[in-house]
């Protein structure tokens, strides 16, 4: 349930930069032409930027619960046998990885989408 719950986050958050960090990027890059191009591939993109309030809510909140599961679970007991507790430090540390990396994406994407404009 856990991996179900930080996948849903990291998609989540990645939404969140395809809807509005990456447009504002390839606009800003004077690449928006690529930006049309991708656009017209993909229409579903605009889907995404329509509704930018409810997927950042959804991502908000997927991020708020994967943060409280990992600080809830954050001193559970490893297995005893070495490999398998190597195994299990090493997913810990990537599970804190793409936490953080998610955090960072809704964080850019929440710029790109509510602050930037008004800049």
């Amino acid at each position: 349930m856990k991996k179900i719950l930080h996948t849903v986050a990291l998609f989540g958050s990645f939404s969140t930069l395809i809807c509005c960090a990456l447009p504002a990027l390839f606009v800003s890059l004077g690449a928006g032409a690529a930006l049309i191009g991708l656009v017209s591939t993909v229409p579903q993109l605009i889907w995404l930027s329509v509704h930018k309030i409810p997927l950042f809510i959804f991502a908000g909140i997927m991020l708020t619960i994967s943060g409280i599961s990992r600080y809830m679970s954050r001193n559970a007991p490893c297995p005893i046998d070495p490999a398998m507790a190597k195994a299990c430090d090493r997913t810990r540390k990537i599970s804190l990885g793409v936490f953080y990396f998610s955090l960072a994406m809704y964080a850019t994407g929440f710029f790109f989408a509510f602050i930037a404009p008004y800049l």
